[in-house]
């Protein structure tokens, strides 16, 4: 059942009067009163506030891309209208129009609804459940075609596979259609659109982007903020894995102006594992994107800003000693600057040697296992290469959905993946371990997509060949920090080195060889790779960046005493 016929209290809740008492301390402006049918807020709109009924009702109005509207709920008096992108004054995904006998209400905007839901335990905890689950349900509602975007074209099409991996890692509900079904072909003739033209996304404000990067996707939908160049920002985090969220969120919690970009989306590696069940607190498991989402969600309410997607392509330093050390290059053309860096920009998937790799890429070669390719290899034979925890939990989650797993590694799996995975994938029926293997060859190109592989066992030599139109790798991955461009100590593999002395300067032990800027995570050398390690680092470098900074006020006042 979806989770607004389960759960439709929570989503839609009801605030007692001592509850709307509380709430009226924290409102942005006078109460207002709406007439029959007057539009509160379009879909689209930014800054739109979050406005809490006091009399009459309100319909809160989902569309999609296909024009088509249907009405969510009606919110009486006590209800509050809003979801997650009210917490950060971006586009809203649902309209609300004022019920046929009007409508009075009380408006929050972004900042005034993040100090009430911190300032009232209670009716925060309220609001922010509602705003999570009414996410999710738009995200239900647009994998039927109800709300949100719609994607047209070929369902294997390595740019629709990239747009709607980009939109669901970001939580962004969408639809995908294939441009050889009947509503497809539609949308193509009315639009008027050359088979070159696709894949197409249809935004839910009717604009249409042709073949459009995840860039083009995040700026029709408002997902990337306005960054102003002369905002200085305490904590500048590169990476949103779980390092950079749990930074974000201590940072910001503890009143530190944040600033978090990142180039893809949030949860980093992290976020694409289909489930991490050794993280404490969650016995039952939880998926890479939930805990990422959750994570998300719980910066924007301690008001951290988060640019999604953005790179950081340079990083300027301009000494400890001056009123803003860093300025941050960024893939916009735009600038950031900020009093402290956290590299928390993790690694990149390694590539394989071998000749054609990047061809594939998108179009059979992956390098996480989510929902989306899931769907892709549903009831086929796939080829998974790697013997670390990421890829038992991947084995563990794509082996029920398809019909023959090959599961290739160089050592056995006892020497580099948990035991609980081990057993797991050994009570599979259909995945076969070729042991002490690699891949050698990969067949296709990118118009046809991959057909196949060829397995080399590296103690004899002896070749296999696979037909598959899957292949998905785990093989490791490399330090992210080729952008950093020499402005930090690295090691020898390029992870970067924090702590201990340099020269006459104790440095602190996430704090890199350039004053200012640390590193915490995946990226750090050092570091062990698991998300519980990753999260702890980003709460403990806030502390240390407290250390730095109030280090530095101290060195400047008494600078300003010396002149």
């Amino acid at each position: 059942m979806a989770i607004g016929d389960t759960r439709r209290e929570q989503i839609f809740p009801t605030l007692s009067a001592l509850q709307i008492a509380t709430a009226r301390r924290f409102v942005s402006g006078p109460a207002r009163r709406f007439g029959p049918r007057d539009i509160v807020y379009d879909i689209g709109d930014r800054d739109a506030p979050s406005w809490l009924i006091l009399d009459g009702s309100a319909d809160a109005i989902r569309r999609s891309a296909a024009g088509q509207s249907s009405v969510v709920t009606t919110y009486g008096p006590g209800q509050f209208t809003g979801e997650t992108n009210q917490l950060s004054g971006r586009p809203a995904l649902m309209s609300v129009v004022a019920g046929d006998a009007g409508a009075t209400a009380i408006p929050f905007d972004a900042p005034h609804l993040r100090a009430l839901i911190i300032g009232s335990a209670d009716v925060g905890e309220t609001i922010m459940r509602a705003f999570i689950l009414r996410r999710v349900m738009l995200i239900e509602a647009g994998q039927t075609g109800g709300a949100g975007s719609i994607l047209v074209g070929r369902r294997d099409d390595p740019g629709i596979v990239a747009l709607s991996g980009f939109l669901t890692r970001n939580g962004y509900p969408h639809t995908v259609i294939a441009a050889c079904e009947e509503e497809g072909r539609e949308l193509v003739e009315r639009l008027g659109v050359a088979p070159e033209d696709l894949p197409l996304m249809i935004c839910p404000n009717g604009t249409v982007l042709r073949s459009p990067s995840n860039a083009d996707a995040a700026s029709c939908l408002g997902i990337t903020p306005d960054l102003d160049s002369k905002t200085v920002y305490d904590v500048a985090v590169i990476g949103a894995g779980p390092a950079g969220l749990a930074a974000a969120v201590y940072g910001a919690s503890e009143g530190l102006s944040v600033l978090v970009l990142d180039s893809r989306a949030f949860g980093g590696q992290a976020g694409a594992s289909a489930r991490i069940e050794n993280y404490l607190g969650f016995p039952t498991g939880i998926s890479g994107q939930a805990l990422a989402g959750r994570a998300f969600n719980q910066a924007a309410k301690f008001g951290a800003e988060l640019a999604i997607p953005l790179t950081v392509e340079g990083l300027r330093c301009h000494g400890v000693d001056t009123e803003v050390p860093f300025t941050l290059e960024l893939s916009n053309g735009g600038t950031a600057r900020s009093r402290a860096i956290v590299v928390a920009s993790g690694a990149r998937y390694r590539r394989p040697d071998i000749p054609n790799i990047e061809e594939l890429e998108g179009a059979g070669v992956s390098y996480w296992a989510s929902p989306v390719e899931a769907r892709l290899c549903s009831g086929q034979d796939v080829v998974l290469v790697g013997g670390g925890n990421s890829a038992g939990q991947a084995v563990a989650y794509l082996a029920p959905q398809v019909r023959h797993l090959h599961l290739v590694v160089r050592r056995p799996l006892e020497q580099t993946m948990s035991r609980y995975l081990i057993d797991r994938i050994a009570a599979l029926p259909n995945v076969e371990l070729h042991m002490g293997s690699d891949i050698a060859d990969l067949y296709g190109d990118r118009a046809t997509g991959l057909t196949g592989a060829t397995f080399r066992d590296r103690r004899t030599g002896a070749v296999k060949e696979c037909a598959s139109r899957h292949l998905f790798l785990f093989i490791g991955a490399d330090p992210n920090t080729r952008w950093l461009d020499g402005c930090v100590e690295l090691d020898g593999t390029g992870f970067i080195l924090t702590g201990e002395r340099a020269g006459d300067r104790e440095r602190l032990p996430l704090e890199t060889s350039c004053p200012g800027i640390f590193a915490a995570g995946d990226v750090r050398a050092g570091s062990t790779k698991r998300v519980a390690a990753a999260v702890g680092e980003g709460a403990a470098v806030i502390a240390q960046i407290h250390s730095f900074l109030t280090r530095n006020i101290d060195r400047a006042l008494i600078a300003a005493r010396q002149a």
